[in-house]
């Protein structure tokens, strides 16, 4: 199945890039200081959103409109007295077509599985508002990854595929990692 295909082969990635957020998260003293780490997740959601909408439609992904994107995060970043001016510089990967659009939404769909952790240590810094993005689905988060990635092991069922959508998913979360440590721009 290329969802485990693409989990196995995007260890590495996915583990610097965890490791990065870990450590801004770890930095977090304020709702200022979280609403400036969520400017990174905004922009980046909201670049990869852009790049993969030509190909992600109904018949692709019939909830896709229902699932968590930037502009929760914007709401985030608003309730905490922040604002989306300022933003880092973010790069999408290259999506070509639905499989790989998929294979980068992949990635920011696995994000939102881990926000129950990330809601939990921010709650250890005494942050408490603008969450509502990381608590994803609630209660129907893994109902939802699993209908996400039941439609990613459908559209990858050809395995000479595999390899560009693990290519694009390992870029996915390299260039997640990019927007961290770049410089805001005006």
């Amino acid at each position: 199945m290329l969802s485990q295909n693409i989990k196995e082969n995007t260890t590495s990635a996915h583990q610097k890039l965890e490791g990065t957020v870990v450590r801004q998260l770890k930095a977090i003293r304020s709702n200022a200081d979280y609403a400036e780490v969520l400017k990174n997740f905004y922009i980046y959601f909201h670049t990869v959103e852009q790049a993969i909408a030509p190909f992600m439609t109904a018949e692709v992904l019939p909830d896709y409109t229902e699932r968590r994107n930037s502009s929760h995060i914007k709401q985030d970043i608003l309730s905490l007295g922040g604002s989306i001016d300022n933003l880092p510089e973010a790069v999408a990967p290259t999506v070509n077509n639905t499989l790989e659009a998929l294979s980068a939404l992949y990635v920011l769909e696995g994000s939102i599985m881990g926000g129950p952790y990330i809601v939990q240590m921010l709650n250890k810094y005494g942050i408490t508002e603008g969450t509502s993005f990381f608590s994803g689905y609630g209660a129907n988060t893994r109902e939802m990854w699993h209908a996400f990635t039941t439609v990613l092991n459908q559209h990858g069922e050809d395995s000479s595929t595999h390899a560009r959508a693990i290519d694009v998913a390992n870029e996915t979360f390299s260039r997640f990692g990019d927007v961290f440590s770049t410089e805001q721009v005006s």
